[in-house]
């Protein structure tokens, strides 16, 4: 097992793991202690990753240490003394509107690479995931929960809105009405309603977390990696075609596949 080509002083400084095991690299939220809040340190480190993963990496595992996932926001962030070495809310708020807004997109970073169709993203979640945690599982493209996962958008809550990239996935997942109102009342959604819902692909045991995660990396590295790659940018864009437009993409994709296969076949 070996790490990629990331600073160790930005991955320390966000509380990010992350090692390589062949095709699979882990990425690990590290601050048990304080079930795996996040700061900017945090992004800055998941995009960092993100930036560093080599082209053989096909499965991104991205899990939290310890009893949760991620509680979200460290809440000192909203704080007159904010969390030392970061920049504050208070702080943001002496920015203009523009370089607030730019500020918010270098933070999205962090979240907006576990989309790219290089590999294919998974999120582990045991405990909470709650509002930034929430969103970086949503940012994965499959979700597998421990039995005691609770998920909730809290921005509402403390008057804030989700601003880390999960509007769009939590829409796509349940619909309109139902987002509106999981993020509109803050409330937490459990793992059993998770997987009825489609925000989980499994949920299981604590027990079987780990062999769950194992076996399902397994089968996404059987696979060629290529076509697992064409097949999730196809479906990335399905939404946003017409008919027409997808069976003209899912026909040119093709062609490149049988180009390539003919190509090894020598």
């Amino acid at each position: 097992m070996t790490t990629i080509d990331v600073s160790p002083s930005v991955l320390e400084a966000g509380s990010v793991r992350v090692a390589l095991n062949g095709a699979v690299a882990t990425v690990t939220l590290d601050r048990p202690e304080a079930r795996n809040a996040q700061t900017p340190a945090t992004w800055a480190a998941l995009a960092a990753v993100g930036d560093a993963l080599p082209d053989t990496v096909r499965v991104v595992v991205l899990r939290g240490a310890g009893a949760s996932f991620s509680a979200g926001l460290d809440r000192r962030m909203l704080s007159p003394e904010g969390v030392p070495g970061e920049t504050s809310l208070l702080e943001l708020l002496g920015r203009s509107d523009q370089e607030i807004v730019d500020t918010i997109g270098v933070y999205q970073e962090g979240f907006t690479w576990l989309r790219d169709p290089r590999f294919v993203s998974v999120a582990v979640v045991q405990g909470h995931a709650i509002g930034a945690g929430f969103q970086l599982a949503l940012s994965c493209d499959l979700r597998i929960l421990a039995d005691d996962a609770l998920l909730s958008m809290k921005e509402p809550a403390l008057g804030l809105v989700p601003d880390l990239t999960g509007t769009k996935p939590l829409v796509e997942h349940v619909g309109y009405a139902r987002a509106l109102e999981i993020c509109a009342t803050a409330r937490f959604v459990d793992a059993q309603e998770a997987e009825r819902l489609g925000l989980a692909n499994r949920v299981v045991a604590h027990a079987e977390l780990e062999g769950t995660v194992a076996e399902l990396t397994e089968g996404l590295t059987a696979t060629v990696g290529d076509a697992v790659r064409d097949t999730k940018a196809l479906l990335q864009q399905a939404p946003h075609r017409s008919l027409a437009e997808q069976s003209l993409a899912e026909r040119t994709a093709q062609v490149g596949r049988m180009r390539a296969m003919a190509a090894l076949l020598g």
